[in-house]
């Protein structure tokens, strides 16, 4: 804020200057230029004073009348006229040639005197009030613009934007107020659902690691009654306290006592591997086009600043069965992958309807994943032989199949000839 009151002040104090520098050169240019338009003025009335003469046969007496004889508004800068003649009094030749303090000159006709009052500050002050006039205008309009962007922009932002870094830090449970800042206000609606959501995830986090938790402790629990009778019955094996009838018996109860144990075990297994992501899908009915054009809005300039030769075919529109924000997950992800594990030469998305289904496919060049990897790429946490150096989790595309059959769809990957990949999500037209 300080930095902006500092722009504030250099600006005004600019504009200023710039003012005072036009000033002065009006000023420069009309001491130059000075008494050019008023002797214009005055040759013009010349002029008039005697056609009016010749016509009326007597001097002009005033400007007035010389406006009212020539029709005209005025002349540019003329004050005044007044006149004495031959046979004028003394007391009239005295008042004419009488000093009044303004600048004039003497102009002689035939039979009369004319003298013919004017003023040289009339353009110079016109001149001089347009340049003010419009600094003024354009200081006051600036103005109102620094104060709209301190008071509406600057100030309501300064009030949030500490806001990422105390999500970062996890100050998730302080909701955001209300604002209704039209340059704000989606940006903080956004923030606030970010902030919820996180909360909520968090808050599924800490109920999905106790679940687990007492599951474990559960299944340790019940782990050890079976393990302590096969214990005991490994004991008394040992101390040959069974004859060899009661042996077969006992080996059957420590075969079953085992297969509890395997069964407790698949189940920890089963509880370590499933739903340790959890997908929240709202289906409904939408509109693909809607979805393939943001794609295609995300990636147009991003393949071109990779200098990948990407392509989108005609999308037919179409109502399908998913959820809007997860379908735009599901084609980014593949088509990150695309990216990461292509050559970078091309990447092409078309789109096709097949009577009740509707095919999404995405297809890229320099794909060099093994034929006999491509049926784990679906698997959490595989990665492919071909990653190399490539960053990644191996979650991309599981969580791809796991959001399609939420979506009551299905996604599959094949290879093609020429080492190109081919996914295809298929989704549930309504």
């Amino acid at each position: 804020m300080k930095d902006f009151n500092w722009l504030t002040v250099k600006m005004i104090l600019l504009l200023l200057a710039m003012v005072c520098c036009l000033n002065f050169m009006a000023w420069k240019f009309q001491e130059r230029d000075n008494g050019r338009v008023y002797r214009i003025s005055c040759n013009r009335v010349q002029h008039e004073i005697q056609k009016f003469e010749k016509e009326k046969n007597r001097a002009v007496t005033s400007l007035r009348e010389l406006l009212e004889y020539t029709g005209a508004s005025d002349y540019e800068q003329i004050t005044g006229i007044c006149s004495t003649g031959v046979l004028s009094s003394p007391r009239e030749k005295e008042k004419f040639w009488e000093n009044t303090g303004e600048d004039y000159i003497v102009v002689a006709t035939s039979e009369n005197y004319y003298k013919i009052t004017y003023t040289s500050e009339y353009q110079e002050k016109k001149l001089f009030l347009w340049i003010n006039g419009t600094a003024g205008i354009f200081l006051a309009g600036m103005s109102c613009m620094l104060l709209f962007i301190r008071f509406k922009i600057l100030k309501p932002f300064r009030q949030f934007c500490q806001l990422p870094y105390q999500l970062s830090k996890g100050n998730l449970t302080v909701p955001l107020q209300e604002n209704r800042n039209r340059f704000f206000g989606r940006f903080l609606w956004g923030m606030d659902l970010l902030r919820e959501h996180l909360e909520e995830q968090k808050r599924r986090e800490l109920e999905l690691q106790k679940e687990k938790k007492m599951l474990l402790l559960s299944l340790s629990h019940d782990i050890k009654t079976p393990l302590s009778a096969i214990k005991l019955y490994a004991r008394a094996i040992g101390r040959n306290l069974y004859e060899e009838e009661k042996k077969q018996e006992i080996a059957k109860y420590i075969n079953q006592k085992a297969d509890e144990i395997e069964k407790y075990i698949s189940e920890i297994i089963r509880a370590s591997n499933e739903d340790f992501l959890d997908f929240q899908v709202q289906n409904q009915e939408i509109y693909i086009g809607r979805v393939l054009r943001e794609i295609r809005l995300y990636y147009q300039e991003k393949m071109a600043l990779s200098q990948i030769n990407f392509h989108m075919g005609d999308i037919p529109e179409c109502l399908v069965y998913a959820d809007f924000d997860r379908l735009v997950e599901v084609i980014q992800n593949v088509v990150e992958n695309a990216i990461k594990y292509g050559d970078g030469v091309w990447i092409d998305l078309t789109a096709q309807r097949q009577e009740e289904e509707y095919l999404i496919i995405i297809k890229n060049s320099g794909c060099q994943l093994p034929s006999k990897e491509l049926s784990h790429i679906f698997d959490s946490f595989f990665r492919g032989s071909n990653v190399a150096k490539q960053p990644g989790s191996g979650l991309g595309l599981y969580i791809c199949r796991q959001l399609m059959h939420r979506m009551e769809g299905e996604i599959t990957a094949s290879m093609e000839q020429n080492h190109i990949m081919k996914v295809v999500a298929a989704l549930r037209v309504v």
